[in-house]
């Protein structure tokens, strides 16, 4: 009766259907059923029992265009658009498994530490953060440790601040030259995340109070302020307090708060640069077993201070907060595109066997001529199997259109790849094989002598 997306931020979504709910369901499907039943009846009131009986059962199901075949084809359609997405959100979300984000999550364990909760103030909380980091550092099979305000893609990303170029001498907000991510870090912050610096220097302990404040900006942040990357080392921008900071290192783009966002900018700040923070992250890389890892990662913390709140988890699990819209179009697309699969081989199923049931006879006559069987099943199934290409080709062309709009969602959600158009073509071939395969079983187990002797 309560849905826990996030157990960990405490968000509780009540999803307590009531009457109403089933009611509605309830009043849909019999309106749906009693719509769609009355046309078969209003074409058997319609009919005319004169020439019903001048015509014997030899009937023919007639060869032009019918409501019918219609709502066949848009049944088909809609399916082919929700597996079409469906996959297309698959694909998508697989990409963002296994992307690269201007950091590398796989093999990097966060840690969570409040040192204000702790009771630490002022310098202390600098010599602790210190200490955190040897600990980390002391671990067997630890690569490097660092410290971050709040890593990119967990609750969040980073803080927002908004910089000023260098020759701008009003600091109002009009002259805003851009808002920016905001990191603060320590000096082994980019080698523990797996950022690429591309130009430059990485910050080192001596980049302190007493030092001139330096920072370092990813490829969009250089663009932006300075019109190019290769124009950025060495130059200055300034922040709403008027402190000029050089950019001494640059490094590459990244995601910050979501999967889809476009490119936006960031700097990243020594942290001893900055205010002491009440809390910060530690980013761990390590080869060893994220839970062997995490065990020895509290351990650690434990003896430098038994009342230390500390929360550790993988960085991939820490991006469950930015992946839950992609994951969740994913699922629901997925269970659509499954119903709409089990409506179209319905439908496809009920178009074949009334085919066939309609040409028995004609069927008979067909075989008793010497007809092959492929000439049989062509004659039998030809029109719902070319209604499932039509339905097919059209529901593939809108799926396309819609992938577009997944594009917000889903992270790398290209409707053109060539993985995901083969897969709905195979797709959409195997409900059409499952549905005609029982009438086209009948149709090849025709008797023609017992058909005419009934006749």
């Amino acid at each position: 009766s309560v849905w826990q997306p996030f157990p960990d931020l405490g968000i509780h979504v009540p999803a307590s259907p009531d009457a109403r709910v089933y009611v509605v369901a309830l009043a849909l499907a019999l309106v749906s059923g009693l719509l769609f039943g009355m046309v078969p009846v209003r074409q058997v009131l319609r009919t005319n029992p004169y020439e019903i009986v001048k015509a014997g059962s030899a009937g023919t199901t007639g060869r032009r265009t019918t409501v019918r075949d219609v709502l066949l084809v848009v049944q088909i359609a809609i399916c082919a658009v929700l597996v079409t997405s469906s996959m297309v959100a698959v694909r998508g979300l697989a990409r963002s498994l296994n992307s690269h984000f201007g950091f590398e999550p796989r093999k990097a364990m966060l840690a969570g530490v409040d040192l204000k909760m702790a009771g630490y103030r002022g310098d202390s909380v600098t010599a602790m953060e210190k200490r955190m980091v040897d600990a980390m550092d002391a671990i067997p099979g630890v690569e490097r440790a660092g410290l971050v305000n709040n890593p990119p893609l967990v609750t969040g990303g980073g803080w927002t601040s908004v910089v000023f170029r260098d020759e701008t001498r009003d600091l109002r907000p009009s002259n805003v030259a851009s808002s920016t991510f905001q990191y603060n870090i320590s000096p082994d912050y980019f080698h523990a995340a797996g950022t690429a610096l591309l130009s430059g220097r990485t910050f080192t302990l001596h980049d302190n109070r007493d030092a001139p404040p330096v920072a370092a900006v990813n490829q969009e942040f250089a663009r932006r302020i300075f019109g190019s990357d290769r124009n950025a080392l060495g130059k200055y921008f300034k922040v709403p307090d008027g402190t000029r900071f050089q950019v001494v290192g640059i490094v590459e783009d990244g995601r910050n708060f979501n999967f889809t966002e476009s490119q936006q900018p960031a700097m990243f700040l020594p942290i001893l640069q900055t205010d002491p923070l009440s809390s910060v992250w530690l980013v761990v890389r390590s080869t060893r077993d994220p839970q062997q890892l995490a065990a020895a990662m509290r351990s650690k913390l434990r003896e430098l201070d038994a009342g230390l709140p500390v929360e550790i988890e993988t960085w991939t699990k820490g991006m469950d907060f930015a992946l839950f819209p992609s994951r969740m179009a994913t699922i629901s697309l997925g269970v659509l595109g499954l119903m709409g699969a089990l409506l179209s081989i319905t439908g496809i199923f009920g178009m074949a066997a009334y085919s066939v049931s309609k040409r028995m006879r004609e069927l008979g006559i067909r075989m008793a001529l010497g007809a092959q069987r492929k000439e049989v099943l062509r004659a039998a199934l030809g029109r719902a199997l070319r209604l499932l290409a039509y339905g097919s080709a059209a529901g593939l062309l809108l799926g396309i259109l819609a992938s577009r709009v997944l594009a917000f969602i889903v992270y790398q959600a290209t409707p053109r790849d060539p993985l995901v158009l083969a897969g709905v073509v195979v797709a959409m071939a195997m409900l059409g094989l499952v549905a005609t395969w029982i009438p086209a079983q009948r149709a090849l187990s025709v008797d023609p002598m017992a058909l005419l002797r009934e006749e």
